[in-house]
């Protein structure tokens, strides 16, 4: 029976001499889970594999077909402010 050692939660961390031996098996496990690994030096962070991601040309229309709109949203409602009720009420007097 082999027991693993429960991982600790955040990014998968690895040795800067281990990430150089396995560094292409390393790249295709990330592409292929999304979770990206700290490399480090002397116990130290020194850099991050992350998956590569595109990224949109502009952020105009990324939420497109996100949100549905429900109703008209141009003509007024029913329902009479207080201000167009009492056109000489002093806001704090």
């Amino acid at each position: 029976m082999t027991t693993e050692a429960p991982r600790k939660p955040g990014p998968r961390t690895i040795k800067a001499s281990e990430f150089k031996a396995k560094c292409l098996k390393l790249m295709d496990e990330v592409a292929e889970s999304g979770e990206e690994i700290v490399i480090t030096k002397n116990g130290r962070p020194v850099s991050r594999l992350t998956p590569y991601r595109e990224r949109p040309a502009s952020l105009f229309g990324i939420d497109r077909g996100r949100y549905e709109i429900l109703g008209d949203i141009i003509e007024p409602i029913d329902v009479e402010w207080e201000a167009q009720s009492d056109p000489d009420r002093v806001l704090n007097p």
